[in-house]
């Protein structure tokens, strides 16, 4: 397949996700929550996680932004459910390698399901945050940003 071929493949895949997004919504039940704002762009992710043994049990998000930030939210989304928060924080951190250029077997890109394709989005630097905003918010939200909630008291 030329390149010209996999990069309009790529596109359609993108805008297909960002027009027809999967986990878009709210959970009844969130144990993990988290919100971000790429001020560049104007994306916001509005994260919602409900994890229950260690493992993600149910996803979602709301927000608004490009069709880049809301492609891969619905990716992610894909990918990490049912996964364990280990599992999902070593994806992020891939997706999130990946996004400053780090390289990545075969094996740790393909455990992103769909949102390896966004790699090719790396070529554009403005666009890196769009990509990586939904995969952060995951991070934080697992994490329960624990510094946050210290300071909070």
């Amino acid at each position: 397949m030329g390149l010209s071929k996999l990069n309009g493949l790529y596109r359609e895949v993108i805008l297909d996700y960002a027009n027809h997004p999967h986990n878009k919504g709210e959970l009844a039940t969130t144990t993990n929550a988290m919100t971000l704002h790429n001020p560049t762009c104007g994306d916001t992710i509005n994260l919602q996680v409900e994890v229950e043994d260690n493992k993600i049990k149910d996803i979602a998000y709301t927000g608004d932004g490009c069709t880049i930030s809301q492609a891969s939210a619905s990716m992610m989304t894909d990918a990490v459910k049912g996964k364990t928060t280990d599992e999902a924080l070593a994806m992020a951190k891939t997706f999130s390698d990946m996004a400053i250029g780090k390289e990545h077997s075969a094996a740790d890109l393909s455990q992103l399901g769909d949102a390896q394709i966004l790699t090719s989005i790396m070529e554009f630097p403005a666009r890196i945050k769009c990509a990586t905003l939904s995969w952060w918010a995951l991070q934080r939200a697992l994490l329960k940003d624990s510094e946050e909630e210290e300071n909070n008291e």
